[in-house]
């Protein structure tokens, strides 16, 4: 579709770099110059932290909007009015433990463990009903390999596992660098040297720019400060990987191919928020797991695998606050970025579902009832703690069905959901 000489899905080419740009206004059907939110697409973002999130330091005591903020829901209170956190809800005839992880975002049963076989999982449900005009039909992420053998969150139609890509250099490769192998290598070697790929395409970039209202040229510039900031995000990693490490008075932790939990999962957001600006893939899930060594933040000395049976003990739990409490900030980073992406009259949060949970709520006891749930963006009505009784509640999959729908999926169910929606989760 074009109007006024624009794609809808343009690039800039140079040099080995195919950089996809964001929406802008320009690209805009004439007749549906005025209502930009008809024209936006929707998106979902399915993240589980497959370790669990403790619930005392997630949930609120109290239901309604006048809740009291808990320790990690006071890390994003900024953006209390955009999203919800939810209580109560589990998957019925499920597994608990680290094997959840597969059926977090499936729901599948399971009757018998030793011949389970998974379902298709929420996002390609979506991917097929949607069938999105987007380079990726779908990114699987991921920070690490599951405990329980998963890499992705994501399952086809036949229960197979879809492979998790966890190297965000990767990522970024596959988004803005293509070409011949030489070409590849080329670039590839450019970024590792500190150099942009802008560089690559600067004068096009230039020469587009000037054809541009001055709205679409400050949303073009953004983006722009966006790629730079992930290269010198990525080369920084880089870097650091190499120095030498400080010597503890400790016993060395066993160490795993995965680091720094934070700027790992900082980075992945970045591919995410990328990803979704650029309308390189609509649906994407992460999966956080693999992170058994200790990550280096200040007051951490165990692992997150070993903190999150914690036994109940003081001292691990004091840990494991911490290591969560930077995930809250990450991904209250992530919330800002997409809020602050300007889209039509809107936002890029308004136009993404974004659901930050766990398969556990309690893994210290591998307890997979009461789920860590918080659903940001989307266009639905937040700033409340909806609390369900665990004994007795609708299943998550009534959650996830209403997602396919608010997507525009014509689906009127999805796996063991009994409904299209959550009572007292409404749109805005």
């Amino acid at each position: 579709m074009k109007t006024f000489g624009l794609s809808r899905r343009a690039f800039l080419r140079a040099g080995g770099v195919t950089m996809a740009l964001p929406l802008l206004d320009a690209m805009a059907p004439r007749r549906l110059a005025a209502a930009d939110k008809i024209a936006a697409p929707r998106r979902m973002v399915l993240v589980c932290a497959t370790f669990g999130l403790h619930a005392e330091y997630l949930n609120p005591k109290r239901a309604g909007r006048d809740y009291e903020p808990t320790p990690y829901l006071d890390v994003i209170k900024e953006f209390r009015n955009d999203f919800t956190v939810i209580s109560g809800l589990s998957h019925p005839e499920g597994v608990n433990g680290h094997s959840a992880e597969k059926t977090f975002v499936t729901g599948a049963r399971v009757l018998n463990p030793s011949a389970f076989k998974n379902t298709i999982s929420l996002d390609q449900v979506a991917v097929e009903a949607l069938n999105p005009d987007t380079r990726f039909k779908s990114l699987a992420l991921c920070t690490g390999v599951g405990a329980a053998g998963a890499t992705s969150l994501s399952w086809t139609a036949n229960g197979v596992n879809i492979p998790g890509e966890d190297r965000p250099s990767q990522v970024f490769q596959q988004m803005f660098v293509t070409g011949t192998p030489a070409e590849i290598a080329s670039q590839v070697q450019r970024l590792k040297q500190g150099e942009s790929i802008m560089d690559a395409v600067l004068q096009q970039a230039n020469t587009f720019q000037k054809k541009l209202g001055a709205r679409d040229r400050e949303k073009l510039d953004e983006y722009f400060t966006a790629v730079r900031e992930v290269e010198q995000r990525l080369v920084s990693g880089q870097e650091w990987a190499k120095r030498p490490k400080p010597k503890a008075d400790v016993a060395a932790p066993v160490d795993v191919a995965v680091g720094d939990m934070s700027n790992r999962l900082r980075l992945m957001f970045d591919m995410t928020h990328l990803a979704l600006k650029t309308d390189s893939s609509r649906i994407i899930t992460l999966m956080v797991a693999g992170l058994e060594s200790v990550t280096p933040i200040a007051g951490v000395t165990e692992g997150w695998h070993a903190l999150s049976h914690h036994g109940r003990d003081e001292e691990k739990l004091r840990q494991l606050k911490i290591v969560e409490i930077e995930q809250f900030k990450r991904l209250g980073e992530l919330l800002g970025k997409l809020k602050g992406t300007a889209e039509g009259d809107s936002n890029l949060l308004d136009r993404t579902i974004v659901l930050f949970g766990s398969n556990m709520s309690n893994a210290s006891s591998h307890d997979s009832r009461n789920l860590p749930v918080v659903v940001a963006g989307g266009g639905f009505r937040h700033g409340q703690h909806l609390a369900f009784d665990p004994d007795k509640h609708p299943p998550l999959c009534n959650l996830y069905a209403q997602f396919l729908q608010r997507l525009g999926a014509d689906v009127n169910a999805f796996s063991t959901s009994t409904a299209t929606s959550l009572p007292g989760f409404e749109m805005a």
